[in-house]
């Protein structure tokens, strides 16, 4: 049976983490935690549950991952985010490629709950994620939005579902597209894009369209406008704050 590591990075996620590892309990040969020294419940639950836990200075998205990949005793990689959890069914698809497989780098679906609701609509579902790899060929890139550099024809997708619990209200919500729309502001002047005031005011239009409409976000009634409108702010941030920052480089 070939041996896996699941690596998580942490930052005061005492709400999360226990439900996150229990679900990781029979598929993994090893949990390592990186946590960037929260001052929560998170480092004691993390020690009393287990797993080995370390403690490093917030270096971004990718760079924390990474280094907790480096930390692992085995090279196939499960990384998994404080916040989600393995579904029965794709605990089962994890065994049965521990079992069965030589290996490949794999995706699966991940589902998200959104204040207590599944969320299957505003393009938020399937929303396929590649989070089990060989981390002698592929690492973490990129500090927003960061991606696996794996060659999509390795990659084998498994059944089931990554469960995400992800904004437990709508205040969550709203602070964290807040702090969002800076990283990708930050990301988007580091590449030398512009902030046209027809970006900022059709883009979010169009992202909101794009939700709610096209995606059928309206089928997941109240929590669908609100995720649609509240993602159309973000994105009507981001590209102001890239105009004053285009604006203040000088």
């Amino acid at each position: 049976m070939r041996k896996l590591s699941a690596v998580i990075i942490t930052h005061n996620e005492a709400r999360n983490i226990k439900r996150c590892i229990a679900s990781l309990q029979e598929v993994a040969d090893e949990i390592v935690v990186v946590d960037s020294f929260s001052t929560d419940a998170t480092p004691s639950i993390c020690k009393g549950l287990g797993v080995q836990f370390h403690q490093r200075e917030w270096k971004g998205y990718s760079k924390q991952k990474n280094y907790g990949n480096g930390l692992a005793s085995n090279d196939w990689i499960l990384s998994i985010d404080a916040d989600e959890a393995l579904s029965e069914d794709l605990r089962n698809s994890i065994l049965f490629e521990k079992t069965h497989s030589k290996g490949f780098n794999y995706s699966f679906n991940r589902l998200t709950n959104y204040c207590g609701k599944w969320i299957r609509h505003c393009g938020w579902y399937p929303d396929t994620k590649i989070r089990m790899f060989d981390r002698k060929e592929n690492d973490w890139r990129g500090d927003v939005h960061e991606k696996l550099t794996v060659d999509p024809s390795t990659v084998k997708k498994l059944k089931g579902d990554l469960l995400h619990y992800s904004y437990h209200s709508i205040s969550d919500h709203v602070l964290r597209t807040d702090r969002y729309s800076t990283l990708g502001a930050n990301e988007m002047f580091d590449a030398g894009k512009k902030a046209s005031l027809f970006k900022i005011l059709f883009n979010p239009w169009l992202k909101f369209n794009r939700m709610y409409f096209l995606q059928m976000g309206f089928l997941d009634g109240l929590s669908g406008l609100t995720i649609s409108v509240v993602t159309a702010y973000g994105t009507f941030l981001k590209y102001v704050k890239l105009r004053f920052l285009i604006q203040n480089q000088h």
